[in-house]
C-alpha cells in the first residue's frame, strides 16, 4: 500500500477548513461584512397589566406568553410551566376572575386586565381559605401541581355559584351543585401526577360547604 500521510493530512484539512468555515459564517460580523442583512429585532410592545392588585408597566417581545411574562418579567414562578401545550393546567391563573392556561395566551393579548396568580390569592401568614383546605386534606404531595389546581379550585366554586354550566353531558339548564362528581368534572384540566384527586376534592367541598 501507498504512503497515507497525504491523505491523512488532507482528511484533517478539510475538517479544519470546514469548522472554521462554520465559525465565520455564525459571525454577524463576517455576515456584515460579507454584505448579508443582519436578523431583525423581533417586534416589542408594551403591554399595562394588573397583577395581583397591582399595575405592572412591561415592554415585551409579541410572542411573549402570559407565563412566561409572569415567570421570567415579574418574577411571579409560583405559577408553573408543565407541559407549556395547555394539557396540565399547571399554569392556570385568573383573568378577570375567569380561569385560563397562561401558556396559551399571549402576555399583549391582556392589555390591562386584572390577573391573579397563587401570589394573589393569600401569604404564608393569611392563608386564602383553598390554600387552608388544601394543607388540612393534604391535597398535594410533590406541589408542582398545586398552584394552578387551587386557582382552578377558587375559580370553579365561583364558577358554580354563579351558575355556569359545566362542559358535560346532561341537562345543563338546572344549576349546578357542588356535588363531588361536579368538582372532579370541573377540575378534569388540572393534571395531578401524584394523584391526589380525591384529597383536592375534599379541600374543594369543605370551602364550598363553608
Amino acid at each position: 500500500m501507498g504512503d497515507t500521510s497525504d491523505f491523512e493530512l488532507s482528511r484533517r484539512g478539510v475538517l479544519t477548513a470546514g469548522a472554521a468555515g462554520a465559525a465565520l459564517a455564525a459571525s454577524p460580523m463576517a455576515a456584515a461584512a460579507q454584505g448579508a442583512t443582519p436578523a431583525a429585532a423581533p417586534p416589542t410592545m408594551p403591554v399595562r397589566l394588573k397583577v395581583n392588585g397591582q399595575v405592572r408597566e412591561l415592554t415585551l417581545d409579541t410572542r411573549t406568553t402570559l407565563l412566561d411574562a409572569l415567570r421570567e418579567h415579574l418574577n411571579l414562578t409560583g405559577t408553573k410551566k408543565g407541559c407549556d401545550h395547555g394539557q396540565c393546567g399547571a399554569c392556570t391563573v385568573m383573568v378577570e376572575g375567569k380561569r385560563i392556561n397562561s401558556c396559551l395566551t399571549l402576555a399583549v393579548m391582556h392589555e390591562g386586565d386584572a390577573i391573579t396568580t397563587i401570589e394573589g390569592l393569600g401569604t404564608p401568614d393569611k392563608l386564602h381559605p383553598m390554600q387552608a383546605a388544601f394543607v388540612k386534606h393534604d391535597g398535594y404531595q410533590c406541589g408542582y401541581c398545586t398552584p394552578g389546581q387551587i386557582c382552578s379550585a377558587v375559580a370553579v366554586l365561583d364558577e358554580i355559584k354563579r351558575g355556569v354550566p359545566s362542559h358535560v353531558q346532561g341537562d345543563l339548564t338546572k344549576r349546578p351543585q357542588a356535588t363531588n362528581m361536579e368538582l372532579r368534572e370541573r377540575m378534569s384540566g388540572n393534571i395531578c401526577r401524584c394523584g391526589a384527586y380525591s384529597n383536592i376534592a375534599d379541600a374543594m367541598a369543605e370551602v364550598a360547604g363553608a
